[in-house]
């Protein structure tokens, strides 16, 4: 057995801490001190309603923007519902106050859809729509552009010479590289989806440039929200006529060059985008767009949609429990101060204006790295104790047998019968092996995996499968997701085909939708015979029937027959073309659920739990305490893990579990346990000290962890835990954290002392109480307490 402090420090030197969290020790030596910075905090995910504007200050309105500058919201123009409007206010989010913003030079006339950002220390109002609506008169677009300076109260209107872009309203606007970037909206006869930048350094010397756009393009649209995250631009959903869809666009500022995001890896059963709408909001926090209200198919949604960039995943935002929830709305304004987003105004139920403020407060945790982390591991293929040899030209490809045997209940049962053949191998060739297994557990541990030094590399044989479409199913198993190759090219589409057999195979509930779902996206005209004949070959029936209703579609038969491919077609699948579309056959209908599998989180969590048992191969020594675990796993997940395997792998086997000097309890080694498998991060408040310098001293990949344990210590000590967590801070030296557990059990000692773990203390905490009581009690109180003796 080996301690590894060393370890700690090699693994920490690549590990950043979270700004908002402070170590009070050296990289090297034990957890001395830990500070938790405790300050105010809001709950996450929580809305309130704050102070709504009040009539004299300004009117409820829609159709407006809002910009964030500093510590405030400036709101400017819109339309009350009878006129258009072109004051500026200002809301305080710090006081929650509103107020007119001082202004001074000539305002930009009343309007509405027009756009608002901000650069530098000034706001820039572009185009929109002006005129007096009252009495429908003098109604245009303008493309004109305004400077609002916020130090000094400002307007200016710039006059740009050159080419300009059309006049418009509804358009998308935002701020990158020092230019405003105008996109798309709405002329007063048509939608349009052009691009014009110009740049906010020099105002002399400014000129207007349209953008040469490349790829998918979105098409003419207005009333959309554009955001700007990882350099990149987003669009989502907007009014595009008959073409209006609810798909999310990116654009790269560099390249010029616009990409659809592709909604084919989102599995039936996980949360889809949303609906499509117009009138929405959408702002950028962190690697998430958050999409809030709008008009979708005649409602009005208050859901709050968020957006993972990373992950190319959406899913809904469920309020904390203490919300005030904003009412669905459309031509509301949205904008972000800090780690909260504010919302102001809108069109509400019956077509009434709101002077309404929101605030919604966002969550900071960094990013979940468990499927980054596997896929690591699969890249790399360091630590690989499985070698599977495919097809009849035995191509190898290497493994991990923990991530394998967790993830396919086929490939267990091949690596088993592999393990037995091993395991009878060994015996001939040595009588000295035994079958007793380890300590740890209550079932046995293979004789030819047991944690007893380097152990032979595991053969597998499967001679049903391929090297290429093999390796796309590996990755599967390690991140959850496939690379999708280029979308629509025959040889590509083919490659998934092979792989859905696999899965089918391998009984891959889960990878059998992805490649359904990617391969039924990708068929075109081009290349649907292809498609359809593999599909026959391979007896893919769910695919071959997807593919015969792709060739008889209306718009599709007649250029589909005459192509060179179609002639030579066999001639079953000519009938049967033929045959479908003179009588197609009726569809069927099934309400039966879609099986979409297990996931990478589900699956390892039930190999933590017991079903991986079988293949630990290295035992974790908590206090003399043994814990059965896998070596690729703790690698994959920690680069202290990572390096003492490497270079520093006892011979025992066994590896001593400190965080530092600290030994953590067992209840809190288990959520470390949860968290490395995967991604758990749930636990009691207490567990939340003893492992809140875990991801320093393990490496792991960031402070997720450390900051769920933040928040988990801010929001969770109550008087029933406030002894444990006392006991806990003062075993890991957060002196912060336990002086505010002495603070809790000083104004709640009635409660606290009912409580029967008071008797548990020890002596020095009891003593530590009693002070804090005495340092407590007023004078007064110690005369009164004095009299009654």
């Amino acid at each position: 057995m080996i301690q590894l402090d060393e370890l700690a420090a090699m693994s920490c030197k690549s590990t950043k801490v979270a700004p908002s969290v402070d170590f009070d020790h050296s990289c090297s030596d034990s957890v001395e001190y830990l500070t938790l910075n405790f300050g105010p905090f809001e709950t996450v995910h929580r809305w309130r309603r704050l102070p709504p504007c009040d009539e004299f200050v300004g009117a409820r309105r829609s159709k407006h923007t809002v910009v964030a500058y500093r510590d405030a919201i400036y709101v400017f123009g819109g339309d009350n519902g009878k006129n258009m409007l072109n004051d500026l206010l200002r809301f305080d989010v710090k006081d929650c106050s509103w107020c007119r913003a001082f202004t001074t030079g000539t305002p930009p006339a009343p309007r509405y859809h027009h756009s608002a950002v901000v650069y530098g220390s000034s706001m820039f109002v572009f185009g929109g729509y002006t005129g007096d609506i009252y009495s429908n008169s003098n109604l245009k677009n303008k493309n004109d552009l305004f400077e609002y300076k916020f130090a000094t109260g400002q307007w200016t209107e710039w006059k740009v010479e050159g080419s300009l872009p059309v006049a418009r309203s509804a358009h998308g606007a935002t701020v990158y590289s020092d230019k405003l970037w105008i996109f798309a909206g709405y002329d007063g006869n048509a939608r349009l989806n052009d691009m014009w930048t110009i740049s906010l350094q020099d105002r002399e010397h400014a000129c207007w440039e349209e953008i040469d756009q490349s790829g998918e393009i979105p098409p003419s649209c207005c009333n959309f929200p554009v955001a700007v995250c990882r350099d990149k631009m987003f669009v989502f959903s907007g009014q595009s006529g008959a073409k209006i869809t609810n798909n999310l666009f990116q654009f790269e500022f560099k390249g010029h060059m616009w990409t659809r995001i592709p909604t084919e890896h989102l599995l039936r059963g996980s949360p889809p985008p949303p609906q499509r709408r117009y009138g929405h909001t959408m702002v950028a926090f962190d690697r998430h767009l958050y999409v809030f209200g709008g008009a979708a198919d005649n409602t009005l949604p208050n859901e709050l949609h968020c957006y993972d960039v990373d992950s190319q995943s959406w899913e809904v935002i469920h309020p904390s429990l203490d919300s005030e929830m904003p009412s669905g709305r459309l031509f509301h304004a949205a904008a972000v101060i800090q780690d909260a987003m504010y919302i102001f105004g809108g069109t509400v139920d019956n077509n009434v204006r709101s002077g309404e403020m929101y605030r919604f407060q966002f969550s900071c945790y960094p990013k979940c790295t468990l499927h980054e982390d596997y896929g690591k591991l699969w890249e790399n293929r360091q630590f690989c104790d499985v070698e599977f040899i495919l097809g009849e030209r035995e191509e190898r490809v290497l493994g991990h047998i923990a991530i394998v045997t967790a993830r396919c209940q086929w490939l267990r049962k091949k690596i088993l019968q592999a393990w037995d053949r091993q395991r009878q191998k060994i015996k001939q060739d040595s009588s000295e092996e035994s079958d007793e297994g380890t300590a740890g557990g209550p079932r046995d541990i293979p004789a030819g995996n047991r944690p007893s030094g380097i152990q032979p590399m595991l053969e597998v044989s499967i001679r049903e499968a391929e090297a290429q479409p093999f390796e796309v199913l590996m990755q599967f198993l390690y991140t959850d997701k496939i690379q999708y190759p280029r979308r629509g090219h025959v040889q590509d589409v083919l490659l998934i085909m092979d792989v859905y057999k696999l899965a089918l195979s391998f009984k891959l509930s889960r990878l059998e939708q992805l490649c359904v779902q990617y391969i039924e996206a990708s068929v075109d005209l081009q290349n649907v015979l292809s498609v359809c004949e593999n599909a026959n070959k391979l007896q893919l029936d769910q695919l071959k029937e997807h593919c015969l209703n792709f060739v008889v579609k209306e718009s599709h038969f007649n250029q589909v027959i005459m192509t060179k491919e179609f002639e030579r077609l066999s001639t079953p699948l000519i009938v049967e073309i033929v045959r479908r579309k003179q009588q197609p056959p009726p569809r069927l209908y099934s309400d039966q659920p879609v099986d979409i599998g297990t996931s990478l989180v589900q699956d390892m969590k039930a190999y933590l739990e017991g079903g991986g048992l079988e293949f630990c191969d290295i035992i974790l020594l908590l206090d003399g305490h043994p814990r059965p675990a896998h070596k690729a796993i703790l690698a994959a997940r920690s680069s202290y893990f990572e390096a003492m395997f490497r270079s520093f792998m006892p011979e025992d086997g066994q590896v001593n579990i400190s965080i530092g000097e600290m030994v953590p309890s067992k209840q809190a080694f288990e959520s470390m346990l949860r968290y490395i498998y995967y991604g758990d991060v749930n636990m009691p408040p207490e567990d939340s000290l003893y492992l809140f310098a875990a991801p320093y001293y393990y490496g792991f990949s960031n402070n997720r962890l450390q900051a769920y344990c933040k928040q988990n210590l801010e929001m969770n000590v109550t008087v029933e835990n406030v002894l444990q967590i006392l006991e806990a801070a003062d075993k890991t030296q957060a002196l912060d954290m336990k002086k505010h557990c002495l603070h809790i059990i000083v104004h709640q000692f009635i409660k606290v002392s009912k409580l029967p773990n008071l008797r548990s203390l020890s002596q020095l905490l009891l003593l530590d109480i009693i002070e804090s009581l005495a340092t407590h009690i007023s004078d007064k109180q110690c005369a009164e307490m004095g009299s009654d003796i």
